[in-house]
């Protein structure tokens, strides 16, 4: 019997409280906002899905603690989902193909991309852009949170990667494996 409540205790150990929760925010709090930032493209629409975020990441049941990160990540994903409603342009071609620029994205530590000009997509290439790129989700997750296909993904990639490419003037930032941090 003593066995058994031992059992009960530790399983109900290893899921995420609502006090992890809140340390993982406060912790985190630059790169859950800096995130929801990229997101949504605006102050008061980032720190409402941050907020939103920490609040839903709280009411979470079952969450275990090594997921927590992941999960407060997806909560704030989701809110501005949410807020915003991005959806696939309609400018999509039957006959599209991956461009090369797509396909040789960064995808090592020291890639370098462009604050302004991530800010300046449209906002369904800007949500691919950070969903798929930055924060490492497959074009089936991505197509599965935005409502929508993962051809509608690299189609969106492709379009991000372009418009990035060809913006000027703007200020480099540096993505790695942690955060996102602007370059001086």
């Amino acid at each position: 019997m003593m066995c058994h409540r031992k059992t009960r205790r530790e399983q109900a150990n290893t899921y995420a409280t609502v006090e992890d929760f809140c340390r993982l925010f406060a912790k985190s709090m630059s790169e859950l906002y800096q995130l929801s930032f990229l997101l949504t493209a605006d102050h008061q629409k980032a720190e409402q899905c941050f907020v939103a975020g920490l609040e839903d990441s709280m009411r979470s049941k079952g969450v275990f603690k090594e997921w927590a990160r992941s999960w407060a990540k997806r909560t704030v994903v989701q809110n501005a989902i949410g807020q915003l409603k991005p959806h696939p342009s309609t400018a999509s071609s039957s006959t599209f193909t991956v461009p090369p620029c797509v396909r040789q994205l960064p995808t090592g530590e020291d890639r370098h991309f462009v604050l302004k000009a991530v800010l300046a997509l449209p906002d369904f290439e800007r949500f691919v852009f950070v969903m798929s790129v930055l924060e490492h989700h497959s074009a089936h997750d991505s197509a599965l949170l935005l409502g929508c296909s993962p051809r509608e993904i690299w189609e969106a990639r492709a379009r991000a990667a372009e418009q990035m490419a060809n913006s000027k003037g703007t200020v480099p930032i540096k993505v790695n494996s942690e955060k996102v941090q602007l370059v001086r």
